[in-house]
């Protein structure tokens, strides 16, 4: 059961647009019993039965960092937890035929889209209507106008080094929860060797998903949009192989709510 002052604190999580979770015990003793967490704080409101409150707030706590949703048994009782998430932000440098497609997709998956070229004649409303924002010039002159949270996707299409070279060491220092970049094999290779001798370790240059997508064959701006949202959401969610569903055995999606049964 939701309580008043669980919708006051879930209320102040999508407010301030911090990571947080509401848990309810649907099953067994205590039954309706609920409460809500920030990922940083812990138990905000409510609570759960002092013998399974630790470790409802781990497990909760881990299903926050990848924005998932489970019911979880425990002994006698069984939880349901669901992740209260800030809206994701899509930053895009590049304002490519494919930065079209990807903002716009991009937007019908919930995010919020910023784009971003230092050519006025391709960064307009008019190609870019549905997007959060439009910025025009050079990343490093407009690098601080950008905030790069946990809740970030950077995603780089322009080729031209006066793009990479501002935006990659901004990035890496960042909490930003993907970070993507378009070219080839060799590209990547190139960039890759030239991160690690300006002092990046190899952790920090693995995080750079190059060449970016996955592998489905994309030809079109639009089929390429799709590879790369598709990773995005692989990541955002932590789950998920990329591989085809056709002849999986078990359940299709790990995920599960409190109304689903087996898919």
């Amino acid at each position: 059961m939701v309580t008043p002052a669980d919708l006051a604190a879930i209320a102040e999580l999508s407010e301030k647009e911090q990571l947080g979770a509401r848990m309810v015990v649907i099953d067994g003793p205590d039954v309706g019993q609920g409460a809500v967490v920030d990922v940083d704080r812990g138990y905000v409101s409510g609570s759960m039965p002092p013998d399974i409150a630790d470790d409802v707030l781990s497990d909760a706590h881990s299903l926050m960092m990848n924005e998932q949703n489970r019911t979880l048994t425990y002994g006698e009782r069984e939880v349901y937890i669901e992740t209260v998430a800030p809206q994701p932000h899509l930053l895009i440098f590049g304002a490519v035929h494919i930065a079209q497609s990807l903002a716009r997709i991009a937007k019908d998956l919930g995010f919020r889209v910023t784009v971003n070229d230092a050519r006025p004649v391709f960064t307009t409303r008019e190609r870019f209507p549905d997007v959060d924002s439009v910025i025009v010039g050079w990343p490093n002159e407009v690098m601080d106008e950008l905030v790069m949270d946990r809740r970030t996707y950077v995603v780089i299409l322009s080729h031209d080094a006066r793009f990479e070279e501002p935006v990659l060491p901004a990035v890496l220092a960042s909490p930003a929860r993907y970070i993507g970049a378009m070219g080839s094999r060799r590209t990547h290779i190139k960039r890759m060797e030239r991160l690690e001798a300006a002092g990046y370790t190899e952790e920090q240059i693995a995080r750079i998903h190059g060449p970016v997508g996955l592998d489905i064959g994309a030809e079109l701006p639009g089929e390429v949009a799709v590879s790369i949202l598709a990773e995005m959401i692989q990541v955002r969610y932590g789950s998920g192989s990329g591989d085809s569903l056709k002849g999986r055995s078990g359940r299709i999606h790990l995920q599960r709510t409190e109304d689903e049964g087996d898919v």
